[in-house]
């Protein structure tokens, strides 16, 4: 069964970003509930600044389920990711996201890697950089696999990275690791500036996709740009995909509106 989410951040540094609530754990959770997600996706800057026992309490009291956590305050608020020249700040990069996938290996969710893959830039060649990211990625996903969760991998577009910005790209890049515990996470933003089509690539992906960002072609919730979502839909369904649709977009025009549109959109498209 496919089920909704919505972004919920707690990084200042990300101000202004893609994520629907910001107004802490304890509004986002009322308010996803109210109406009618079945889940929440958390970007924290660190594991530390996660209250546990309150998000557990949160969750319990309003319904919900946690979908994933994301990494990328690592980079936001320190500047770190797993390709970086610096051998020290790759380690940091690495225990940082091992930490928040204790966290969410608590809450039955995985982590994501997106920004915190880094690029190949300065002396860092791209065969370097795809070396360095393959053995993090390995150890990372093998950690997950002990919390019983994948470890999300997400392509982002050529702005933001210079490894792989397809799914195809990253899919033929994942079946090179050992493990199979790495899935790819879609996110249909960056997908509509890099796929040349999106329902295609999502089913020769197929069982490899453990995620979806549900964002339209300008960031904003499903049905406000131009996004084919009917087809992205059964696309989804076509490969057996059981997991999470969460709305990774700007509060546009407000938080609320931008949340319920995307929930309306998730019921029209899936909902049948």
């Amino acid at each position: 069964m496919i089920k909704s989410a919505i972004t919920v951040s707690l990084v200042a540094q990300a101000k202004g970003g893609p994520f629907v609530y910001w107004d802490g754990l304890a509004h986002a959770a009322a308010s996803a509930a109210k109406l009618g997600f079945d889940a929440i996706e958390v970007f924290a800057p660190s594991a530390a600044s996660i209250d546990r026992p309150a998000l557990h309490a949160l969750l319990k009291q309003h319904g919900l389920s946690a979908a994933a956590f994301g990494t990328g305050g690592g980079w936001l608020v320190h500047k770190w990711h797993l390709t970086h020249a610096d051998p020290a700040i790759r380690s940091q990069a690495r225990e940082f996201i091992r930490a928040i996938i204790d966290v969410g290996g608590e809450f039955k969710a995985p982590a994501i890697i997106g920004s915190m893959q880094g690029k190949a830039e300065g002396d860092v060649s791209r065969d370097q950089a795809l070396t360095w990211l393959a053995e993090a990625l390995t150890d990372l996903g093998a950690h997950a696999a002990r919390h019983g969760v994948p470890l999300l991998y997400e392509p982002l577009n050529r702005y933001e990275t210079n490894l792989f910005n397809t799914l195809s790209e990253a899919y033929d890049f994942l079946e090179t690791l050992n493990t199979r515990n790495v899935k790819l996470l879609a996110d249909l933003f960056h997908m509509n500036m890099e796929e040349v089509d999106l329902a295609e690539s999502i089913r020769k992906a197929g069982h490899r996709i453990g995620h979806v960002h549900f964002a339209d072609s300008n960031r904003r919730a499903m049905g406000f740009g131009h996004t084919p979502t009917k087809h992205i839909a059964q696309a989804l369904m076509d490969v057996g995909y059981e997991g999470f649709v969460s709305g990774e977009i700007f509060p546009w025009p407000d938080p609320q509106t931008a949340a319920a549109k995307t929930l309306e959109s998730f019921r029209t498209a899936f909902c049948r």
